[in-house]
């Protein structure tokens, strides 16, 4: 992993404050809806403070980033986002692809308010409750195959510890079945599973694993079904899927005694941007898992719960993984939530061996988390929002494809309400931008100023160089609003093309 090249991934929701249109005016080159102001809504009292406190001059609060400074968003409703300043913004990316049912819908907050004055806490150890039990019976009742009515589900306060979890789950389960060699997770590179140790252990990205890989123990991993870059030069079908191969070839250098698991994302998010799997990547893999008594665990953080037009992304392919990790769509961002969901025979086995599972968190099984995570299931059921998905995210990848007749547009990929799109020096070579460029990132600071959010993101061709960006807005949005966020997408790329001449 070491010799491994670097990127640079753009942060999201970021921006360095510029001299340019007043707050409610419109920004250059953007017609007078871009930057539309709004009356400011009340405030409680004390938010003035807080407002000027989490502003410019950043004192107690930690962010992201030291050296930039981000508007401070005070309300949302729908797919729009307002900021202090007056100025609203198009959430065209849900934020980091979480938003899934818009913001600020009454009876999600309606519920929240009820449960947190009936129980907010109740800890694991000590109790179960009945909204933990009436989530876990829901997320069932939405996962394939045999995972409908023997899985079992294990709630958490989000991706990064649902992947945690998932891992040690599947290192506990080959302990207690007898194979206490098998301790090693297969990964691919260029992928994304999470911010913590054993996350980033088996994520592909590698700038976010350069600074702490002395610290956690290196995991195997093979390259990415990537077509536009395939690393063997190959073209789908005729390559006959090679790149699943490297799986099968991966655990016998290993030993198949010493792998647990393999992961991956269906769709690959934030670090190749949209990427899904080709016709047949799925099935093989859950084959040569099969064969080599590996467990399949789908990293379903960023497409669960509809995000791909079907209830998991996995469902395109008909496949059943061991374990399926979900995570944003189960709260649509309402509450800190996740969740692994193991097959039957996997918590089986604990339960014939040492009896528990020897993992928790303090807001495992939060009561008022898990109201709120049924209270969105069922705006979404309700609203049928799984089908808009779909039918809407054909209307918006057709929307997108039409950015190719910008020449730095190279690639337009994605499924549902979940797409990407990669940008180029030179379309027909497929060179990508210098990474010195940061494409991406002044991509991004121009969507600002045309009042849309994209999730950026850099290091797309082998963590080394590459520009990409995430279009991935909530299931709610309307035709209208589809056409207003690639208008203004489309002037944003017209002005980055514009300052690259």
């Amino acid at each position: 992993a070491a010799s491994r090249p670097r990127s640079r991934p753009s942060p999201a929701i970021v921006r360095k404050p510029a001299a340019g249109p007043v707050p409610g005016t419109p920004a250059p080159g953007a017609d007078a809806t871009a930057s539309e102001a709004s009356p400011s809504p009340a405030v409680p009292s004390g938010a003035d403070e807080a407002t000027e406190g989490a502003g410019f001059d950043v004192t107690h609060l930690f962010p992201r980033n030291l050296k930039l400074r981000y508007p401070v968003a005070v309300r949302a409703e729908g797919i729009w986002i307002h900021d202090s300043g007056g100025r609203k913004y198009l959430d065209g990316c849900g934020g980091a692809v979480v938003c899934s049912i818009g913001h600020g819908v009454p009876e999600i907050a309606e519920v929240m308010t009820r449960q947190a004055k009936r129980l907010a806490f109740a800890h694991s150890s000590q109790f179960i409750t009945e909204e933990t039990m009436g989530l876990a019976d829901r997320i069932a009742a939405l996962a394939p195959g045999d995972m409908k009515k023997t899985g079992r589900v294990y709630l958490v306060s989000g991706g990064s510890e649902a992947i945690e979890t998932a891992l040690k789950l599947a290192r506990q389960y080959h302990v207690e079945t007898g194979h206490p060699g098998k301790s090693k997770t297969i990964a691919r590179w260029q992928s994304y599973h999470g911010s913590t140790m054993g996350a980033l252990s088996v994520t592909g990205n590698v700038a976010r694993r350069e600074l702490y890989a002395p610290m956690f123990a290196p995991m195997p991993h093979i390259p990415p079904c990537y077509c536009y870059r395939c690393p063997y030069g190959l073209t789908y079908p005729s390559c006959d899927i090679a790149c699943i191969d490297e799986l099968e070839t991966a655990i016998h250098q290993e030993g198949p005694e010493s792998v647990a698991a393999f992961i991956a994302e269906p769709i690959v998010g934030a670090t190749l941007g949209a990427v899904p799997a080709v016709d047949g990547y799925w099935q093989r893999a859950r084959d040569i898992c099969t064969r080599h008594g590996v467990l399949l665990i789908a990293d379903e953080v960023m497409t669960g719960v509809g995000r791909t037009g079907k209830n998991f992304a996995v469902d395109h392919w008909g496949v059943v993984p061991d374990m399926i990790v979900a995570g944003k769509g189960l709260s649509g961002g309402y509450a800190p939530l996740g969740a692994v969901i193991a097959r039957g025979f996997i918590p089986e086995a604990l339960e014939n061996g040492r009896g528990y599972f020897e993992h928790g968190f303090t807001y495992s099984a939060n009561p008022l988390s898990a109201a709120v995570g049924s209270a969105v299931l069922d705006y979404v059921q309700r609203n049928r929002l799984i089908a808009r998905a779909a039918r809407m995210g054909k209307v918006l990848g057709g929307l997108l494809e039409g950015l190719r007749r910008h020449r730095i547009v190279g690639d337009v990929r994605g499924l549902g309400m979940m797409w990407g799109i990669e940008l180029v020096k030179d379309r027909k070579s497929r060179e990508p931008f210098p990474p010195a460029l940061k494409v991406s990132r002044r991509l991004y600071d121009l969507c600002l100023d045309e009042g849309l959010l994209i999730y950026p993101g850099s290091g797309t061709r082998e963590g080394q160089d590459g520009d990409h960006f995430i279009v991935a807005p909530p299931f709610t949005i309307t035709r209208a609003e589809m056409d207003d966020l690639v208008a203004r997408l489309t002037r944003a790329l017209a002005r980055l093309e514009k300052s690259l001449r």
